[in-house]
Parts: C-alpha cells; structure tokens; sequence
C-alpha cells in the first residue's frame, strides 16, 4: 500500500525548499536559480522518503545512486551555465506578464508550482525505497533505460557548451552531435530516465496510478515547458532554425530528413 504520510513529509519538505528559494530569488533578483534547485527537490524526497521509511533491499542502494548522480550532475550543470548570466529570457517574459508585484506572484506561479510538480514526479521514488523484494529483470531494464536517458542528455549537454564556447559559432544553429537526430536531445535523455525510474519502481510493486509521474514529465517536456516554450519564437531570433525544424525532428532521435523530403528540392 502507497503510504501518503511519508508521502506528504516529502511535499512539506519541497514546499519549504521553494519558499527559501524564492527568497533567494528576492536578493539575487533573478529567479532562474529555480532551475538549479530543480534536481535538488529530488534529492531532497528521496532523503525524506529514506529517513522515513528506512531503505530495504538492494533496490533502495540504485534509488539513492540513481537519483543523486542525476541531480548532482543537472544542478551542477545549470548552475555553471546560468553563472554570471542574466535573468533567462523565459522567466524575463513571466515577469513581465505578472507585473506588478512578480517578486511575490512568483512564490506561487513558480517556486511552489515547481516544488508540487516535482513531488508528483517523485513519487514513485517512495515504494522504490521501501521495496524489500528482490531485484528482477525489470529492474535492470529500468536501471539501463536511466542510465541511457542520463548518459544522453550529458552528451547532449556537454555538446551544446562546447559549441556555445566558440565565438564563432555566435548566433548559429546547433545541429551536429545528438543535435543532428533531435532538436531537443537533452529532453529526450530526461524522457527515457524517469520511463526507466518507472520501470524500477513498477517492479517494486508500485500502484499502477504511479504512472501518472513518468507521463506528467513526459507532457511537461512534450506540450508545456519543453518543446514548445524553447521554441516559441526561436524562428525570429534565428532565421536558420527555420530549416532546421524542417529537417530534424522535435524530440525523438530520428535521421534528419534531406532537402528533397522537406521540399527544398535543388533546381
């Protein structure tokens, strides 16, 4: 049975992570640092769930290792990123939508927003811990299908500093490496983690309803804060994405189609 008292100890947990973030946010004046604590609400369930339902079986050790070095790298990563740089121009459009008084607004609409949709997410992670059952081939599966999704968003990542890093390449598309089969292969490895996350927890013995977090990321990243918020009006700031949306597809790895399948036949 899924036990929704240490279930709610993990939301009070990651409410009270968002309020002292947003308060963060006050001083820095900047509310993108939520993208770094992103990872950590994860991080911070897990060690909740573990402290209060003690960690049974082989299981609980891939949990806790699979969940800290995904957001140990992802926070890490962000963090270097977003070091130095100003508010991202995501958040800058929120403000200016919720003006006046985002700097309260934003309490709700971001900081504690995020830290419920990462509680739903994280879900699963409880009767995964709790599990004292023994490891099955479903397991494993799920095990190979995180670690692929986390191996390719790192790539993906490490390919598009590298390529951001050269001035050269200021104002350009990005579409060599992962980028060539997808337009958003970093997405697709956070996809296939928390698919294979799912695996390990149904294997568990994990209420079916527990679905329910694999498919909110995956419509998150799909129809809302993914996909089509990274490429609302990325056509007017780069004109060449425009045949690069053509040619690659959105999110699943596929060949990139040539220019005769686009209709941009040569005469």
């Amino acid at each position: 049975m899924f036990d929704w008292t240490i279930a709610l100890q993990g939301l009070c947990v990651l409410l009270i992570m968002g309020f002292v973030t947003w308060l963060a946010s006050l001083v820095k004046r900047d509310v993108s640092i939520v993208d770094s604590v992103w990872s950590l609400f994860f991080a911070a369930a897990a060690l909740t769930y573990g402290f209060n339902a003690p960690p049974n079986g082989p299981r609980s050790a891939w949990v806790f290792s699979l969940v800290g070095l995904w957001a140990i790298r992802l926070c890490g990563y962000l963090t270097w990123r977003n070091w130095g740089q100003p508010e991202d121009r995501r958040y800058q459009e929120i403000r200016h939508n919720h003006e006046p008084h985002f700097a309260f607004k934003s309490l709700g609409i971001i900081f504690l927003f995020q830290a419920l949709l990462a509680w739903v997410i994280s879900l699963p992670i409880l009767p995964a811990l709790k599990s004292g059952t023994a490891l099955s081939m479903l397991d494993f599966m799920g095990i190979a299908l995180f670690l692929f999704g986390l191996g390719f968003e790192t790539v993906a990542d490490w390919q598009m500093a590298r390529f951001k890093s050269r001035p050269e390449n200021r104002g350009r598309v990005m579409d060599r490496g992962l980028w060539r089969y997808s337009r958003h292969p970093n997405y697709f490895g956070e996809f296939c983690l928390w698919w294979g996350f799912y695996l390990i927890a149904l294997s568990a013995g994990s209420p079916i309803w527990i679905i329910v977090s694999p498919a909110l990321i995956s419509f998150l990243l799909l129809k809302v804060s993914g996909v089509p918020l990274l490429e609302k009006d990325i056509r007017t700031r780069r004109p060449d994405y425009r045949d690069y949306q053509a040619r690659t597809s959105a999110f699943f790895p596929l060949p990139p189609k040539s220019r005769i399948d686009t209709g941009e036949a040569a005469l």
